[in-house]
């Protein structure tokens, strides 16, 4: 069963939210990162992308830039840009995107559900990335960006979060992209007990985003039990920052790919090879596709749809029918020679947010020679195939709208 706790949040005075709240720090490069937090003081990319304080060429991975990002934590709660709730609380975070609501409870999450399996991941880790958050988490003290989890939608949980969100928000405004961010706090000890004992009904909380964040908060936890001889399982460092939102609640959009040469084939070599496990059709525009097992791809200019032929894949297994593996073990493994997607420089993923315009510029542009465009993992194959224990292949989920990095910050001391 799931067990939950409230926490005294670090987070913005209302007046600075809305300059402080940041994209998460995997969702742009450092150039990227550099210019959005430009000519903002306030921004939180100055805590969880460091980096954008150093020149190009410098190691990002040393200890230097992990110890910029304490600095500006420590400069943000000195100058009173954010400041620490008094009692424990928890926070509802509702997100606005278009059409699409969701509504998340902001709480910390047990280590120990994570390492007993009552948290379930569907993707593996790259040694690379974890370390990175590993070191950062571990030199700010302090969990700075929340792990997006899901569970399935509890009535009784909704109702309370739906009385939760008649009352008056702490935070409520819209940033650039035109996603509204709203924040209740819940400080009534009933609501927050109430909650708690509902979530231990919970029989399993599911990573939708945040693989890399969760194992780091696991490896935190290890080093500090290790170095604690006073360690009671009660420390903050047991518990890690995250927002937990319904299933029925989730927009997933694609991940798409990009691969930078064709291993070595003209083109007629290659579309020779597609051609024997897809059914291959040019279109006269962009192609996104609608449905499962429907998939676009982008060559010299021109869109085609790739269909897989019929016994390419294994429709009984839910790792096997995923189209990201239909794509994975039939083209990009056997005939682009990428083995493995998570190491693999020759290629790239590339968010259903940024359209399929994104994967014309970059192939347009010379830096890739092919793109994929690809339909939707579902929610329901997410949680299925983590109820199995397997794993998908890397990023194969992008979820929309993302969280803002900078509202709750969990102190681990």
């Amino acid at each position: 069963m799931a067990f939950i706790k409230p926490f005294k949040a670090l987070r913005p005075r209302k007046e600075f939210a809305e300059k402080v709240a940041a994209l998460p720090y995997d969702v742009m490069n450092v150039s990227e990162a550099r210019e959005m937090a430009k000519g903002n003081a306030y921004s939180f990319l100055h805590i969880s992308r460091p980096e954008i304080a150093f020149p190009a060429g410098m190691d990002y991975y040393s200890a230097p830039v992990y110890e910029k990002g304490r600095e500006n934590l420590e400069r943000f709660i000195r100058e009173g840009i954010l400041v620490k709730d008094t009692s424990d609380c928890y926070y509802v975070y509702r997100q606005k995107m278009g059409a699409v609501v969701q509504t998340g409870l902001v709480v910390c999450a047990s280590v120990e559900d994570y390492q007993g399996g009552v948290i379930k991941k569907h993707e593996l880790t790259r040694a690379d990335k974890e370390e990175d958050r590993f070191r950062h988490v571990d030199y700010l003290d302090a969990n700075d960006e929340p792990v997006f989890y899901t569970y399935k939608s509890d009535p009784v949980i909704n109702e309370i979060v739906d009385d939760i969100t008649r009352s008056e928000p702490e935070y409520d405004f819209t940033t650039d992209d035109g996603v509204t961010h709203i924040v209740w706090l819940v400080s009534a000890s009933e609501k927050i007990e109430k909650l708690t004992a509902e979530f231990a009904c919970i029989r399993t909380l599911y990573v939708a985003d945040g693989h890399h964040r969760s194992a780091a908060a696991s490896r935190v936890r290890e080093v500090r039990k290790e170095g604690n001889e006073h360690h009671t399982g009660l420390e903050e460092y047991n518990y890690f920052l995250t927002v937990i939102f319904p299933d029925n609640q989730l927009n997933i959009m694609p991940y798409n790919r990009v691969v930078k040469d064709l291993n070595d084939r003209s083109i007629a070599e290659f579309m020779t090879k597609v051609s024997e496990r897809f059914s291959v059709m040019p279109v006269h525009s962009a192609y996104s596709p609608s449905r499962q097992h429907h998939m676009g791809m982008y060559l010299e200019g021109k869109w085609y749809q790739l269909v897989p032929k019929h016994g390419s894949f294994n429709e009984s297994d839910t790792v096997s029918r995923l189209d990201v593996s239909i794509l994975q073990d039939n083209l990009l493994s056997p005939v682009l020679g990428i083995r493995n997607p998570r190491t693999d420089q020759r290629i790239q993923f590339v968010g259903g947010i940024r359209g399929n315009e994104e994967l014309e510029r970059l192939v347009d542009s010379g830096k890739y020679r092919v793109a994929f465009s690809l339909f939707r993992t579902s929610i329901e194959e997410l949680m299925d195939l983590a109820d199995a224990g397997k794993i998908m292949p890397p990023k194969s989920t992008w979820f929309e709208p993302k969280l803002r990095s900078g509202l709750f910050v969990h102190e681990l001391k």
